[in-house]
């Protein structure tokens, strides 16, 4: 029997599942020599990179991961510890959307859950159960909230959505039961550093235009001032000796005028990767696009690395 391996288990914009390859191949070259390596992502989103790399490298012993969305976090921690309870919890509202017969139907128990999953007075397994349904029901799957951290994105008229994959959900908790889970700042995570400790990066991307922000998922913005500070966090980092990697949009790549990260990280390394973007109103915008790969170790690494 094929074991089910283990992805991440909500939809999430921005998520790196289709950059895997191209990240991988600019990790340091020595990666997988590397002994008792503490993995820790202070931005953990969808965890496309947590999942691909706790799988392909042994050598990781534990992992840190964190993010400001507390809801976030918390389905991490109910998947880690309880994800039989969560399953039982989450075909039953599969087999209730499912059951509805008309859109009109499934738009008002979708806004109920809605309503419902925005009181923030439901226990843990209630709590993740519709951070799951409303991420597979909703718009494109989107993570957005108000000024009041109110979920509002509507309803995605989708008639039978995968809401329960236990498959998925089993083989995610036992890869989690290696992970510290933490909510709050990303700075926190300085003090996780744990000997051979790699950093990975994949915090909101500073938009391209004023219809490209989708990185809405915590009342609390993240604007230039906040990518000024990860910029100096990331030179804790190096002072420390920790390797990083950091991935953002390319701004200068946009219009070639925009060198607002390409001078603020000037002392590293800045790749170029292509993306496709397919989240965005207006279509003529999707497509392919650059983004930005900060490293603080060095080129020739890297290039032994691909050979």
């Amino acid at each position: 029997m094929t074991k089910i391996k283990a992805k991440p288990f909500i939809k999430w914009v921005g998520g790196k599942s289709q950059l895997i390859e191209q990240l991988e191949a600019l990790l340091p070259a020595d990666f997988s020599g590397r002994e008792n390596v503490t993995y820790i992502e202070p931005f953990v989103g969808g965890g496309a990179m947590l999942f691909y790399m706790l799988q392909k490298y042994p050598n990781i012993k534990s992992a840190v991961i964190n993010d400001i969305n507390p809801d976030l976090t918390l389905c991490y921690q109910v998947v880690r510890d309880n994800p039989t309870e969560l399953i039982k919890s989450l075909g039953t509202i599969q087999s209730e959307y499912h059951a509805l017969n008309t859109e009109e139907e499934r738009k008002m128990f979708f806004l109920q859950q809605r309503d419902r999953f925005n009181t923030k007075s439901l226990n843990p397994i209630e709590n993740s159960t519709l951070f799951f349904f409303l991420n597979r029901t909703c718009f494109n799957g989107l993570y957005r909230v108000n000024k009041a951290g109110k979920f509002n994105v509507p309803f995605g008229k989708y008639s039978a959505p995968t809401i329960c994959d236990a498959d998925t959900i089993y083989a995610d908790s036992e890869l989690l039961q290696k992970v510290e889970i933490l909510t709050g700042d990303f700075e926190q995570t300085f003090t996780m550093i744990n000997g051979n400790t790699f950093f990975y990066f994949d915090p909101p991307y500073r938009p391209l235009s004023n219809t490209s922000c989708f990185n809405d998922y915590s009342k609390e913005a993240f604007n230039d001032n906040a990518q000024i500070r990860l910029k100096l966090f990331c030179d804790r980092l190096n002072e420390a000796c920790v390797d990083f990697m950091l991935s953002n949009s390319d701004c200068l790549g946009k219009d070639g005028t925009d060198r607002f990260f390409d001078d603020l990280f000037i002392d590293y390394s800045i790749e170029r990767v292509w993306a496709s973007r397919n989240v965005n109103a207006i279509a003529s915008k999707r497509g392919k696009l650059t983004e930005l790969l900060v490293r603080n170790y060095n080129d020739v690494d890297v290039l032994l690395n691909n050979l």
